[in-house]
């Protein structure tokens, strides 16, 4: 096989079981009520079969060995185990950032997912809530894309599910060869205009019979849905993350159509509004992650100078206010925060880099 393997186009989705009912994306309790209809399946079974899924990675049900095998063949009748494909897959050759486009039923169901290596074999993935968004913020790549619709808890999950299957890294899958160990749902879409199947994805990412991810190994980013907020506090647990972009209403009227804070050269990011910033969060307990904005094709804006950046990051920790700058990762493949768009080279992606 060359370095470029042939991989499924959309075109694959035709030749796939639709009509069937595709488990992932159950909660444990909702598998269970599922199989119940299912004659000879033992309470026990949708435990094992939740296993199958999401400790071993295992997508047909003919390799589930430790199920009789009437019971598999059952299974195999009635359902899918489809995590959604892999339509293209760029590396960055700069820092080894992963970017996936990542498609679901139909032809124009793709999403961007982003694996951003850390230290060492740990990495986070970057997980997308909707295809396209509603917000359509002026610097945000997503934001030129229409929203076209929610993503489905199982579409959701499903982009966790494929790194983490690549990497071999799951529960009881040895080698593994990075460690997919955080995820922040910072890739296309609003989290919070999706909160149902976020939550649902969430319970399924943190059940200790399946993936069994800490709480505190995920973050939701929101631009700022108030009643959304809440309801994720209710879940508990789960990390925040608000982008502000500006320190007054008007400004962020403009850039943000919502009433983190992307460096906009000439637009948000004068040292007056780094005090104003630190103002602003003086009483309340934060951590402020400068971005500095990455251009995209067709971008109004341009990101401020490095040493401008710096400069801003110290006078508002000077402040008192906590301040990281989130230089870019997986810019040189438009994988970097803002960039994301699900989107295809002319004539569709045929092929998968390695």
């Amino acid at each position: 096989m060359s370095s470029m393997e042939a991989l499924h186009t959309p075109l694959a989705n035709a030749c796939r079981d639709w009509d069937k009912k595709n488990l992932i994306g159950l909660t444990l309790p909702q598998l269970q009520e599922e199989l119940r209809s299912v004659p000879g399946i033992k309470s026990y079974t949708a435990k094992q079969l939740y296993g199958f899924m999401y400790q071993r990675g295992v997508t047909d049900f003919a390799d589930m060995q430790n199920l009789p095998k009437d019971v598999r063949q059952m299974l195999k009748e009635r359902y899918i185990i489809d995590y959604g494909r892999i339509v293209s897959d760029l590396v960055s050759p700069t820092d080894g950032t992963r970017k996936f486009l990542v498609g679901f039923k139909g032809p124009k169901d793709l999403v961007e997912s982003v694996f951003i290596p850390m230290n060492g074999p740990r990495g986070t993935q970057c997980i997308s809530s909707q295809i396209g968004c509603s917000l359509a913020c002026t610097f945000c790549h997503t934001g030129t894309q229409k929203l076209l619709r929610n993503l489905t808890a199982g579409e959701i999950v499903g982009q966790y599910m494929i790194p983490a299957k690549d990497y071999h890294d799951l529960p009881q899958v040895p080698n593994m060869q990075r460690n997919v160990n955080n995820i922040v749902f910072m890739g296309q879409g609003e989290p919070l205009y999706n909160w149902r199947n976020v939550k649902q994805a969430i319970e399924i990412l943190t059940d200790k019979n399946g993936i069994g991810l800490p709480k505190a190994k995920i973050t939701v980013s929101t631009s700022g849905v108030a009643p959304g907020i809440y309801k994720l506090a209710e879940l508990g647990g789960i990390g925040l993350a608000i982008s502000l972009h500006a320190t007054n209403n008007q400004l962020r009227d403009e850039i943000v159509p919502i009433n983190k804070y992307v460096m906009l050269k000439d637009v948000n990011d004068s040292f007056e509004e780094a005090r104003e910033l630190a103002w602003l969060l003086k009483d309340i307990p934060s951590h402020v992650n400068l971005i500095p904005f990455n251009p995209w094709p067709g971008s109004q804006y341009k990101s401020s100078p490095r040493d401008h950046i710096v400069g801003f990051s110290r006078i508002v920790e000077d402040l008192g206010v906590p301040t990281t700058i989130r230089w870019p990762r997986g810019k040189d493949v438009l994988a970097a925060c803002g960039q994301l768009r699900s989107s295809v080279d002319e004539g569709g992606i045929k092929e998968r880099r390695k």
